[in-house]
């Protein structure tokens, strides 16, 4: 799985990233940031960007700014989205490089990875795209998620793989977005 990222073949999936949780989230204004970059790019370059929601009565909405870029949220109470039946008919086989940000990072968004792997699905997590409360749990959700055949990727990778190159249309753009 060591191809580059193809944004006419990603679709970029935001995991719980809701109000109510980001404060106890440890350095989550930067996994805030990060995720939305990925959106924003997203928007771009025309990939479609699918968030979740757990428990949104108990843990509030997306974070504006995230939600705002979402072409869909799916509402959920399991912690894997692909239980939801409705997320799973949102990632079309053809955009199937399914590039994931969210929290928290093991609970959600690793029992997500291990659902989408478990069907054969190609998985790139964003490292410094995903948050826990404690940083451990983080370290070791990205190492099981790997060992389980997901591609860890940083939100730069993500960002000059779907460019290319310097002479992309939106390159400047984008550029605008890390600076």
């Amino acid at each position: 799985m060591s191809s580059l990222c193809d944004p006419s073949r990603a679709t970029l999936v935001i995991i719980d990233l809701q109000e109510r949780l980001m404060p106890a989230i440890h350095d989550s204004a930067s996994v805030v940031a990060n995720a939305l970059r990925l959106a924003q790019t997203a928007r771009l370059l025309a990939v479609p960007v699918v968030g979740t929601a757990q428990s949104p009565s108990g843990l509030g909405p997306n974070v504006p700014e995230i939600g705002a870029l979402c072409d869909s949220v799916i509402a959920k109470t399991d912690f894997d989205a692909c239980a939801e039946r409705a997320f799973m008919d949102l990632l079309r086989e053809e955009r199937g490089d399914l590039i994931i940000a969210g929290c928290e990072a093991h609970v959600c968004v690793l029992q997500t990875v291990l659902g989408l792997r478990a069907r054969q699905r190609r998985v790139r997590l964003v490292a410094d795209g995903i948050g826990s409360r404690v940083p451990f749990n983080k370290t070791i959700a990205l190492e099981r998620a790997k060992a389980a055949g997901a591609e860890l990727v940083t939100t730069e990778m993500v960002l000059f793989e779907w460019m290319r190159n310097s002479t992309h249309p939106r390159f400047k753009d984008m550029l605008k977005l890390i600076r």
